[in-house]
């Protein structure tokens, strides 16, 4: 668990609280900058930009809170939400923290972006207020990775025994190549996001509440810095050709946990330029027509069944 800086609280009360993982750059801080009607909690893994985004926020009048908090550690989260909590009312939630496929090996992206997920959408659960909403941050890359390649039979077990479900994944990730097998994780990191999502429009619902996933494209964020050149040229051939801004997609998700969105739920929204779209290959980066050989990188029925088995 992440402890160089636990809480800096204000304790409003009444004021409705919004909490954005992911919140000291990119599209956090870009949504954090839209919430002036909610105390904000910027949420990250590092106090000194922590709080250097909230000196930027509440010089623009924005009240904010920052934590500390690893996503992948489940108690953490949970300290995080009660932490909210007992600052007032949480009405929303934008779960933007994650990483790319060069940021880790991966278990460490099933372990941020798929179970830290899950951590989220459990603990906000009990916290979030009737009429409330969370959003989650998936990608893209769920939708451009063929659904051969997901182990979506695997992602139930998640919620039941996480080892079991981080050991089946894995295995499955090793059937492919050694050089794509962090993409890949990746991948059905984000796929398991979107998934999840719609699991638990069901949950959320009986409590009065919205969840639902935000699948952006390639951004001008620092996130989006990591992935460089790969990053343009899977744009290049995109009906939009270009990244995106990261005020476009800053304006969707304040636009999804807001009360104008209160019939929204469950769901999936894409905004990527058209990347999807277009049958861009994230291989090629041009529209996709597998050769041989690339059907040959995918995982046979006997292989499959080799995971299955153990």
């Amino acid at each position: 668990m992440v402890d160089e800086l636990k809480v800096r609280g204000t304790g409003l009360g009444t004021v409705p609280v919004c909490v954005i993982t992911g919140g000291g750059s990119g599209m956090g801080l870009a949504t954090a900058r839209l919430m002036t009607d909610h105390h904000v909690v910027l949420v990250g893994r590092t106090a000194r930009k922590l709080e250097e985004a909230a000196r930027d926020l509440r010089a623009a009048g924005i009240t904010v809170d920052v934590y500390v908090c690893d996503i992948a550690d489940r108690e953490s989260v949970q300290d995080l939400a009660r932490f909210a909590a007992g600052l007032g009312p949480v009405t929303a939630v934008v779960h933007a923290a994650g990483q790319s496929p060069h940021m880790g090996s991966a278990q460490q992206l099933l372990d941020a972006n798929a179970l830290g997920t899950l951590y989220v959408n459990d603990a906000f659960l009990d916290v979030l207020e009737p009429g409330g909403c969370l959003v989650d941050v998936a990608s893209m890359s769920a939708h451009l990775v063929p659904a051969i390649a997901l182990p979506r039979w695997a992602y139930p077990m998640a919620r039941r025994d996480v080892p079991a479900f981080r050991r089946w994944v894995l295995r499955w990730i090793n059937i492919f190549p050694k050089a794509v097998r962090e993409g890949i994780a990746y991948a059905i990191s984000k796929d398991f996001v979107v998934w999840l999502a719609r699991q638990d429009a069901g949950r959320f619902g009986a409590k009065g509440a919205r969840v639902l996933s935000v699948s952006p494209g390639s951004f001008d964020t620092p996130m989006g810095d990591v992935e460089g050149d790969e990053a343009m040229a899977l744009v290049s051939g995109a009906p939009i050709p270009r990244l995106g801004h990261v005020d476009e997609i800053a304006h969707l998700l304040a636009f999804c946990v807001g009360e104008r969105a209160g019939y929204l739920t469950g769901s999936d929204i894409l905004c990527d330029g058209g990347v999807v779209a277009a049958g861009i290959s994230p291989i090629k980066r041009r529209p996709a027509t597998p050769t041989a050989s690339e059907v040959a990188t995918k995982p046979s029925r006997a292989a499959a069944d080799q995971v299955l088995v153990g």
